[in-house]
């Protein structure tokens, strides 16, 4: 297996036109450091919001994907997005192969919510669809958002389905991670830091998978809710990129197995 993977740390809004400019920056990025697939934050170009203009962001969708079309790259693209088929909103990861080849998608499985009964939150916001796996230059990967991997006990009225590990059962070799973590400066965050970064090494160890993770980065001056970056089948990190600010990374994924 040979993959060449880039990641976007990137400032998500509520502003459809922002997120196109940024997402096309990294794409120059990604094209530049010969990348063959792009994985952005949850939400990064609707907005993390399920109240956006829907013919805006088609729109918007249209224009980023001819672009990663044009510079031959995939596209992991963390947004929010109603379904022509169902018109439900769901939290996806869309992906696309490197000739701009529609894949699919994965919704937000492990959608959060406050611990009430009932809860509160975007979990009566989003809609759900099974867990799956797409293929991309013959390898089989997988998308996770968010919680979908660490499950947070604080926001996670469902119970830990375990998705890195029914990944991984699923034959998926590469799982593309889109976060968009709420965060502050106070200690709680920093609990959640540990708790974030200690899960994406141990899950993806357990499942013997690559995890490509990234967050979104704004305010640009606290640290992101996550770490950004590689981690291998051994739960090491290969690549991180640092944890504040606009960064963008690229990795060669290569496993004889």
């Amino acid at each position: 297996m040979n993959l060449r993977v880039a990641g976007a740390q990137i400032s998500v809004s509520t502003e459809i036109d922002d997120n196109v400019i940024i997402i096309e920056r990294a794409i120059d990025y990604a094209k530049d450091e010969k990348a063959e697939i792009l994985v952005t934050p949850e939400g990064s170009l609707s907005g993390y919001t399920h109240q956006f203009d829907s013919q805006k962001v088609n729109a918007a969708l249209s224009r980023v994907r001819e672009k990663a079309k044009t510079a031959g790259i995939g596209l992991a693209l963390g947004t929010c997005f109603v379904e022509p088929e169902d018109q439900k909103c769901y939290n996806q990861i869309r992906f696309y192969n490197q000739n701009g080849i529609y894949l699919g998608f994965h919704s937000k499985i492990l959608t959060c919510g406050s611990m009430t009964n009932p809860p509160e939150g975007e979990i009566n916001h989003y809609t759900t669809s099974p867990l799956r796996t797409f293929d991309f230059n013959q390898i089989k990967v997988g998308g996770l958002i968010c919680n979908d991997l660490w499950a947070n006990p604080g926001c996670t009225p469902k119970p830990d389905p375990h998705l890195t590990q029914k990944l991984s059962d699923m034959d998926a070799k590469i799982i593309f991670h889109a976060v968009n973590g709420g965060r502050s400066s106070d200690e709680w965050s920093n609990v959640a830091w540990e708790y974030h970064q200690s899960n994406l090494r141990m899950r993806a160890r357990s499942g013997h998978v690559w995890v490509v993770t990234v967050d979104n980065c704004k305010p640009t001056e606290i640290r992101c809710s996550s770490p950004s970056g590689v981690i291998n089948p051994q739960g090491e990190w290969v690549c991180q990129v640092p944890s504040k600010g606009e960064q963008f990374f690229c990795y060669s994924i290569i496993d004889p197995s």
